[in-house]
C-alpha cells in the first residue's frame, strides 16, 4: 500500500515536469517556434479551436513563423486571436498566409524572460514539494493504522524526499536550458 502512495505521488511529480515543459515551449528566444503559438485558440464556426488544428504552422526563417489555413476565410480571425493572445507578437496577413516576423531579443528583454522562466520553475518546485508533503500525510495514516512500522515511515519518506529532489533538479536542468536559448544571440 505505501508503494502505490509513492508511485502516484511521483505519477503527479511527472505531470507537474511535463506541464513545466509546456510551459518553457511558449516562452519567446528570438527565434520562430511553432509551439509558442500553442495556447491560442480562434473561433471557428461559433466555438473556440486550437490554431494548430486550423492551420499548418511552420518556421519559414530563423526569425519567421509562417501560418497556412486550411480555410482562407478564416485569416483575419487567426490574425485577431494572435494579437489577443497576448504574446507580444504582430501578425502580418497578406491574404493567403500569416506571417510573424520575430524581432531580435534586447539584453533587457532577454534578462526579463529568465526571470519569468525562473519564477515559473519555483512554481514547479512548490507544486513538486506540496505533492511530497501530501504523499508524507498519507504514509503517516498508513503508519497510525498500524500497516507501517516507523521505521519504515523513515525510510519511505526518505525515498519520497529522494523522489522530491530528483524531480527538482530536473527542473533546474530545464531552467538552465531554456536560459542558455535565451540568451543565445
Amino acid at each position: 500500500m505505501p508503494e502505490t502512495v509513492i508511485k502516484a505521488g511521483e505519477e503527479k511529480m511527472l505531470k507537474t515536469i511535463e506541464s513545466f515543459k509546456k510551459e518553457l515551449q511558449t516562452v519567446k528566444t528570438g527565434r520562430a517556434n511553432p509551439a509558442i503559438l500553442n495556447r491560442v485558440e480562434v473561433v471557428y464556426y461559433g466555438s473556440p479551436m486550437p490554431l494548430n488544428q486550423l492551420a499548418s504552422i511552420s518556421a519559414a526563417e530563423a526569425q519567421v513563423l509562417v501560418i497556412k489555413p486550411y480555410d482562407k476565410g478564416i485569416l483575419r480571425d487567426i490574425e485577431k486571436a494572435i494579437q489577443m493572445a497576448d504574446l507580444n507578437l504582430t501578425p502580418q496577413n497578406d491574404g493567403t498566409v500569416i506571417r510573424i516576423v520575430f524581432p531580435p531579443l534586447t539584453e533587457q528583454t532577454r534578462k526579463q524572460l529568465v526571470k519569468d522562466v525562473k519564477t515559473n520553475s519555483e512554481n514547479g518546485k512548490v507544486a513538486i514539494r506540496n505533492i511530497r508533503r501530501e504523499v508524507i500525510e498519507q504514509l503517516k495514516k498508513i503508519e497510525k493504522e498500524g500497516l507501517l512500522t516507523e521505521d519504515e515511515l523513515k525510510r519511505k519518506s526518505d525515498d519520497v524526499q529522494k523522489m522530491t529532489d530528483k524531480y527538482i533538479n530536473m527542473i533546474d536542468e530545464l531552467v538552465k536550458e531554456k536560459e542558455a536559448q535565451i540568451m543565445e544571440i
